[in-house]
């Protein structure tokens, strides 16, 4: 299994029901699709480096998880796309 990890910024505006609902959707995401879900990190509200959407700040969650194939990473690059709450994304090789 390869290891990934995965940086999310979602939306300052969400209050702490908004974040819990976001982060168990994205989890479920990547987990039915074939992920192990091994470590969640979320680190609040931060100040962004740059405006993001005319954002300034946005709530930060590191994720690491271990799939097998592609179809995890896939269908959740496709997905959050579309998502309204989630500012930027980053998946990237753990090593």
């Amino acid at each position: 299994m390869k290891k990934y990890e995965l940086m999310y910024i979602l939306r300052p505006e969400l209050d702490e029901a908004g974040v819990k609902n976001e982060n168990a959707k994205l989890q479920t995401l990547l987990s039915d699709n074939g992920a192990k879900v091994t470590a969640v990190n979320e680190w609040g509200l931060r100040d962004l480096a740059y405006a993001i959407k005319k954002e300034t700040k946005g709530y930060y969650v590191v994720l690491q998880f271990e799939v097998e194939d592609q179809k995890a990473i896939n269908e959740f690059n496709r997905l959050t796309r579309t998502n309204a709450n989630v500012l930027r994304y980053l998946i990237t090789v753990a090593l």
